[in-house]
């Protein structure tokens, strides 16, 4: 579909945290069904590496129902719902059988800007809109329907549109509602643009 779409080997790397600061500044995009396209630039995400992190989902080599995609090759969705409410969306990344995955927490909105509002039930666009990873997904209507979609495809991708993004204007900081996982919750591997106001939490 699109030239610039994310390949395959992008999400294979093996450095989790890496990816999740290369996925600032990318565009996330979604087609559901007959609905026009619509994207948003990311502006937050947060690294979970499926070994030695208790904050991860797949932690200590934790197979589920849910949590099984996540030892996939990296380039699928992991969606999985929260405080059985929000749908929140991850990219998979590195190898088969490694676990690790992106949540992709804040985006800023591009394409399909008035669908974008209408699914959020929103007058005019503002940070409420699509700065928390449940309010990006019901934007770009991701569901957990979409669970294990494969993001090279046509439902869901990424794109690379060269929006300027420079490593060195990254903050990091640590990783909301991650308490649980003791020393592992003091790690910095949340990532967002250190002048932008589309962040869930500064």
């Amino acid at each position: 579909m699109a030239s610039n779409k994310l390949s395959r080997s992008f999400y294979q790397q093996e450095d989790v945290v890496k990816v999740a600061r290369q996925l600032v500044g990318k565009v996330l995009c979604t087609q559901i069904d007959d609905d026009e396209m619509t994207s948003g630039i990311i502006t937050e995400t947060e690294a979970y590496c499926g070994r030695g992190d208790k904050a991860c989902h797949a932690s200590g080599g934790t197979r589920t129902d849910r949590t099984e995609i996540m030892y996939h090759a990296g380039g699928v969705a992991y969606v999985y719902l929260c405080y059985g409410i929000h749908h929140l969306f991850n990219v998979v990344t590195n190898v088969e059988d490694r676990a690790d995955a992106v949540l992709i927490r804040a985006i800023e909105p591009l394409d399909g800007r008035e669908l974008i509002l209408e699914r959020r039930k929103y007058q005019k666009i503002n940070p409420a809109l699509t700065a928390g990873p449940g309010r990006l997904t019901q934007a770009l209507s991701i569901t957990t329907d979409l669970d294990s979609t494969d993001l090279t495809g046509d439902t869901i991708w990424i794109e690379d549109r060269n929006v300027p993004n420079s490593v060195k204007e990254l903050a990091s900081a640590k990783r909301i509602g991650v308490e649980y996982a003791g020393e592992d919750a003091k790690r910095s591997w949340r990532f967002y643009p250190k002048n932008s106001k589309w962040v869930s939490k500064k």
